[in-house]
């Protein structure tokens, strides 16, 4: 079956985002992407494990001082959630039902923009409130590198779900598009698990001490 030839409910393959070899090839590149990138959120794991201790003095505040549980977990709980209405999309995506598809990646675009903008105040009133900068200590440059590097990944994915939206809206699904949607739900799920080690590593390790 030919990725242009015309797909019905009765015609779509039960595994559309592995059917052809260029998405078989799809998935062999974002499996080798996905080990780069493992090693480099390793490397900043460390590296803030190693530096989050470091303040030049007292009077600079610490992982404990400065975290906000309850606002990190709204948060956390918005990311997790369109984990889980991105498996939603993909559901429709199998069924070949290409508006529920783009109303779950709707939804789930929505919560990942809620949960960028609860980033940018956590990072606004560290800056503002405690004097919590990327250049005042190792400890905020680790902080700001880790996370920071986090969110500028959910913003990429964000942006990948958004451009696959808009340029097949209109198209529909067929077995060019439907790996490419599979991917992007895989690479999102990847952020998410991500964050859920950020979430224990740098906060709730951080309100302990």
């Amino acid at each position: 079956m030919h990725a242009e030839e015309k797909l019905t409910y009765e015609t779509w393959p039960a595994e559309p985002e592995k059917s052809t070899l260029e998405a078989k090839n799809k998935f062999l590149g974002f499996w080798l992407f996905l080990g780069g990138e493992t090693v480099l959120f390793a490397s900043l794991f460390a590296t803030y494990l190693a530096l989050k201790d470091k303040v030049p003095s007292a009077d600079h505040a610490l992982a404990k001082d400065l975290f906000d549980l309850p606002l990190t977990f709204v948060a956390t709980m918005l990311l997790l959630t369109s984990s889980l209405t991105s498996v939603y999309a993909m559901y429709h995506m199998k069924n070949f039902n290409s508006q529920k598809m783009m109303l779950w990646l709707g939804i789930t675009v929505l919560l990942g923009l809620g949960f960028l903008g609860l980033e940018v105040y956590e990072f606004n009133h560290y800056v503002h409130e405690y004097h919590h900068k990327f250049t005042s200590s190792a400890f905020g440059s680790a902080f700001y590198t880790l996370v920071g590097f986090h969110g500028a990944h959910v913003t990429f994915g964000l942006g990948w779900i958004l451009a696959l939206m808009i340029r097949n809206y209109k198209r529909g699904l067929n077995l060019y598009n439907a790996p490419k949607f599979y991917v992007a739900s895989l690479y999102w799920h990847f952020i998410d698990v991500v964050w859920v080690f950020i979430f224990t590593v740098v906060y709730l390790m951080g309100m302990v001490g």
